[in-house]
């Protein structure tokens, strides 16, 4: 197994971790706990973590080496959509030393154009 992890400076880590948790659920299995500002999310093809402390939102994944850019970019993409007005950045660091995906808010046209190149190219299954 293959990990990632990103450090995302927020002054409201717990809103986005339930929030994320709650939004991915609706797809695959979540959950978040108020009380331990802790909560999970498992893919049929990997796990993240989601943990919230004082200024930052930690998230790491885990899967098999070719599907870890998938479950970056499904976690980190939907985090930075909810976090559009606080221009949050989720920056992915590989256990291998590589840097992995970078996700923060793009102009409507660079947007679009992305959307376009995602849907040409590829599937995340989320």
């Amino acid at each position: 197994m293959s990990r990632s992890e990103a450090r995302v400076a927020t002054d409201r880590p717990g809103r986005y971790g339930k929030q994320l948790a709650a939004h991915l659920g609706r797809r695959v299995q979540a959950e978040w706990s108020e009380e331990a500002g802790r909560g999970s999310v498992a893919f049929s093809y990997g796990t993240a973590a989601l943990v919230a402390e004082p200024g930052a939102l930690l998230l790491s994944v885990e899967g098999d080496a070719d599907r870890l850019p998938d479950l970056e970019d499904v976690v980190g993409r939907h985090l930075v959509r909810f976090g559009t007005r606080d221009e949050l950045v989720v920056e992915w660091r590989r256990d291998t030393g590589e840097p992995g995906l970078v996700h923060r808010h793009q102009e409507p046209d660079a947007e679009q154009s992305h959307t376009e190149q995602s849907q040409a190219g590829q599937s995340h299954g989320e």
